[in-house]
């Protein structure tokens, strides 16, 4: 098994180094292997901003290795894993950032710890596990080294796991966590289209209520952006397949003064 493609999604920012050095050390030990970047804006240490990002890109990539790194907890007793999927392999934390991506891939087909030190650089820090320890995994695994050679297999089953968000469903009424929020201020929420169809209010032109916290602001239900007027709110299916919030000309987490982590949104007639 081997794969001409790596994709990279950290919460490492562009304003200093750290996504130069991962890449370089790709490319230094496999230099014809290809990087496709996803994200390096994921919030600093979210995890579950992270792990949405990759589980909604992984689909339309090629056959790759795919690094995640969004780590809070390098350097401690949290496990550095690989999984195995039908359509890629990806490394990272065994903190949840890497669980959903691999749902989306057909699920795990084998989880090996990443132990074996001939894969790692020769001195591995304490905090930047990207460079030292999840980078040279993926060059190698594009080389075609076996997943097995990484380290002993581990039971799927006792991988951590990010808590279930809430989705409650009720007669015209919605209740769900607010799962992201993007570069355009549209706020993703954790229920999809299915959801929204069992209250009753997936009507296109139907008005709406929408809070999150103390903020609450009239919606229309809407296909695209400009079912509604410039500054006005609409609540949509997104292109993932998730209810949506957004702001036609506008952003809806500033209209609504919502953050990356706000718990819960209401959607009711």
């Amino acid at each position: 098994m081997a794969f001409d493609w790596v994709s990279l999604t950290t919460d490492y920012g562009l304003a200093d180094g750290f996504v130069a050095a991962c890449r370089g050390v790709i490319a230094q030990k496999a230099p014809k292997a290809q990087v496709i970047d996803v994200s390096h804006a994921v919030p600093p240490q979210d995890v579950r901003r992270g792990a949405t990002i990759l589980a909604q890109v992984v689909p339309y990539l090629p056959p790759s290795v795919h690094v995640g790194v969004v780590d809070p907890g390098v350097g401690t007793s949290r496990r550095g894993i690989l999984i195995v999927t039908e359509e890629g392999v990806l490394v990272g934390p065994d903190n949840g950032l890497l669980l959903p991506a691999a749902g989306a891939l057909g699920g795990p087909q084998a989880v090996h710890e990443l132990l074996a030190e001939e894969y790692r650089l020769p001195s591995v820090s304490h905090t930047f596990h990207g460079r030292d320890i999840f980078a040279p995994a993926a060059a190698y695994l594009t080389l075609g080294v076996p997943p097995s050679d990484f380290g002993p297999e581990i039971d799927p089953a006792t991988l951590v796991r990010l808590p279930e968000p809430k989705v409650v469903v009720g007669s015209q009424r919605l209740q769900s966590d607010v799962l992201s929020v993007d570069h355009f201020g549209n706020i993703q929420l954790a229920a999809q289209v299915r959801d929204i169809i069992a209250t009753g209010l997936l009507l296109p032109g139907a008005s709406v209520q929408v809070q999150i916290g103390m903020h609450t602001v009239d919606a229309t239900i809407g296909r695209t952006f400009d079912d509604v007027e410039p500054g006005e709110a609409l609540v949509y299916v997104d292109s993932a397949g998730h209810v949506a919030i957004a702001v036609n000309q506008g952003f809806a987490s500033s209209l609504l003064m919502v953050g990356q982590r706000d718990p819960i949104a209401e959607i009711r007639r």
